[in-house]
């Protein structure tokens, strides 16, 4: 109960102070999917070749041969907060791939105390309500190969909705780009998110405004900006796949994540800045997969101001039989440093095993 009045106060903070941090808007579509990728620190943008590609670079749809779907569940915060992914993709012709998907990150049950007190300062608690506040992805790809086989394009449209209970609700849309190249066992990726900028236009209901506006004491808080910008990322892969004696492979992939802003990562200017992630993956004859990754190179302030780097390692295993692969992460997809890391669980279906 604590736990969910403390995220009430937050969320009414975050919606309090929109306009102080509109260009960092829809951070929920940074956290990732699939269970195979997260266990890698999420450097797959030249690899995926799944469902999952959606996401990570659509242009990866290109190597589904049937339908796919897949699932992913994670939860932080003793389960408090949620995180829901869904994808299917299917083949045009042998040429073109489409997928659909849908995300869902939010928080339920959440207390709305801001009735609980009437105009005569009697506590009333018959006067408590639920609400939820939620962040919903929706997302349409389509890939293709271009006049060489070896090089494809992938093109995701998505449609942002968030709500916060009574109190405000959004819609946004925006564009991702992304081109895969193949040349023997190496690969190469680039994946373009909110090519065009992804806009969010807010409704604030007003009334419900006015009761949370002097939460923060001292604070007399006007109604904040109703349009919020996600600035456009982009995210650079290299990888290559090395043939173990008779059973064994690996992959590995180096991933370089670009943000149009100054930000904390490694590499820091008013341009750009700049986290590396780096990842592999041990299979045994595509049936057992062993995955290990390092990223998220964040510079902390420390209390007398000094600077500390930190990094978030994740694992993950998995295993393919008869169409179906499960995999499984260790990872914190919420912040790095001393945060508790989260268990994540995926399931990908592929249907071409059943029509042989």
């Amino acid at each position: 109960m604590k736990h969910k009045i403390l995220l009430f106060l937050l969320f009414s903070s975050t919606l309090l102070c929109a306009q102080a941090f509109r260009n960092y808007s829809n951070e929920f579509l940074t956290i990732g999917v699939d269970a195979a990728a997260l266990g890698m620190s999420k450097s797959v943008v030249a690899t995926t070749h799944d469902v999952n590609s959606i996401y990570w670079n659509p242009a990866g749809l290109v190597g589904i041969e049937d339908y796919q779907g897949s699932l992913m569940h994670a939860s932080y915060f003793a389960g408090i907060a949620n995180y829901n992914h869904a994808a299917f993709a299917m083949p045009i012709d042998g040429n073109s791939v489409l997928g659909v998907s849908v995300i869902r990150f939010g928080v339920d049950d959440i207390l709305n105390t801001t009735e609980l007190i009437d105009s005569q300062g009697n506590i009333d608690f018959n006067r408590i309500s639920l609400f939820s506040a939620a962040d919903y992805a929706f997302n349409v790809a389509y890939a293709r190969k271009l006049i060489f086989n070896d090089l494809k394009i992938g093109v995701n449209a998505k449609i942002v909705r968030r709500i916060i209970g009574d109190f405000a609700s959004s819609w946004g849309f925006g564009f991702d780009v992304g081109l895969q190249f193949d040349r023997n066992d190496w690969k190469f990726g680039l994946m373009a998110r909110d090519i065009t900028t992804t806009f969010n236009s807010w409704a604030i209901n007003e009334e419900e405004f006015n009761k949370i506006k002097d939460a923060i004491p001292g604070e007399n808080q006007e109604l904040p900006q109703t349009t919020e910008i996600t600035k456009p990322k982009l995210q650079l892969g290299v990888a290559r796949n090395w043939e173990i004696g008779r059973y064994f492979n690996l992959l590995t992939e180096v991933d370089i994540n670009m943000r149009f802003a100054k930000t904390n990562d490694i590499f820091s200017s008013d341009f750009v800045s700049l986290d590396p992630a780096a990842g592999f993956q041990l299979d045994y004859d595509k049936i057992v997969y062993v995955r290990a990754g390092i990223g998220n190179f964040q510079y902390i302030t420390e209390f007398d101001n000094s600077k500390s780097l930190s990094m978030q390692p994740n694992f993950g295993v998995g295993f393919k039989y008869n169409g179906i692969q499960i995999d499984y992460a260790l990872t914190n997809i919420g912040s790095v440093g001393n945060a508790l890391y989260s268990n994540i669980f995926s399931v990908t279906i592929d249907y071409s095993f059943f029509r042989r």
